[in-house]
């Protein structure tokens, strides 16, 4: 079961729970009236892991007996319209913007959702060969055709991989929210096969650690994920699909011969590598409780001897710095301000 809490807090540096008490007296909230805020702004987000945002719960973080969970942190920071380094959860990150002001309804109307969603599409960077500017300014365009029609660019398949719990899913689905480009997400596509799969040849279903998933299996599951991408580069669909991809992106010929199907039916490829730090995605898997990370959890050092966090993409690409979150709780924000202006 996800958890909620992270009794640590002694391991949490920089750790200023005070500052929620002031965010939430700036915004002359109770704790009770915070709580019922927070529960309709997880709601509206579709954030999971909230169950208990009563005050009693919101006390303790505000005294720091409690250090708050993944969920809990992006509900906050959408409550006070706040990044986490303003709210006091951790030290801002070098170059990070740790204010994120958004003027609430209905003086919002006055183009800062536009500006919410250009400061979230800045954690797109370069990460080698790739002009990131011009790439946020597509996904723009590609927002706003949305509500006047007109596409000046080639549809695009873009890729977005990362290790388990970088926060790849998360970001890959604020993009198709922002384009309109459908999301073909590996696991729920490939899972209702691959774990039947796996049973039959006498694995576990959430078996992802084993040669006989790395050989047998994994190849087939990634077969099928591009053959249903491929079905949208044939019809010249700009698509998002998100997986780890870390051995397809660090294969050269594997990622030649994507981009040479893909511009035989006029269609770019855009690879977008998600950096998150170590800490933050134990954080992450923990608390989404997936069976499926099981063997990662019960053998975490282990497991971090099989990844490299400074592994890229062997072409040119883009990368999105989600270290500690920060990219993601950009993203929220930027949700939120695109949802408040559409109502």
């Amino acid at each position: 079961m996800a958890q909620t809490e992270v009794r640590v807090v002694g391991k949490r540096a920089g750790w200023r729970p005070d500052k929620l008490r002031e965010h939430r007296e700036a915004h002359g909230l109770t704790l009770e009236e915070a709580g019922e805020q927070m529960r309709l702004v997880a709601e509206q987000a579709g954030l999971k892991g909230i169950p208990a945002a009563n005050p009693q719960t919101l006390s303790q973080h505000e005294t720091g007996e409690s250090y708050p969970g993944p969920s809990y942190r992006r509900a906050y920071c959408l409550l006070y319209r706040a990044t986490e380094p303003s709210l006091g959860f951790r030290p801002a990150l070098p170059g990070e913007e740790t204010r994120f002001e958004i003027t609430p309804l209905p003086e919002q109307r006055n183009g800062l959702h536009v500006i919410a969603v250009e400061r979230a599409l800045t954690r797109i960077s370069d990460g080698r060969g790739f002009d990131s500017y011009s790439w946020q300014q597509r996904v723009m365009e590609a927002w706003k055709r949305r509500r006047t029609g007109g596409d000046p660019h080639k549809p695009c398949v873009v890729l977005v991989g990362g290790y388990a719990g970088s926060g790849k899913t998360e970001f890959a689905r604020f993009l198709t929210q922002l384009t309109g480009w459908p999301l073909v997400d590996k696991d729920p596509l490939t899972r209702p096969l691959v774990e039947p799969l796996l049973s039959a040849l006498g694995s576990q279903p959430h078996d992802r650690h084993t040669e006989l998933y790395r050989e047998k299996v994994r190849p087939a599951e990634y077969t099928a994920l591009m053959q249903a991408v491929y079905s949208n580069v044939s019809c010249g669909i700009s698509t998002v699909v998100t997986a780890p991809f870390i051995a397809e992106l660090t294969d050269a010929q594997w990622m030649q011969r994507l981009i040479n199907r893909c511009a035989s039916h006029g269609v770019d490829v855009a690879p977008i590598w998600v950096q998150c730090d170590v800490e933050s995605m134990y954080e992450y898997i923990t608390h989404r409780g997936a069976a499926r990370d099981a063997w990662k959890l019960e053998r975490w050092e282990e497991y971090l001897e099989t990844i490299d966090v400074d592994l890229r993409p062997v072409v040119p690409h883009l990368v999105v710095d989600n270290r500690m979150g920060g990219a993601i709780s950009l993203a929220d924000q930027a949700r939120q301000a695109i949802g408040a202006v559409t109502v």
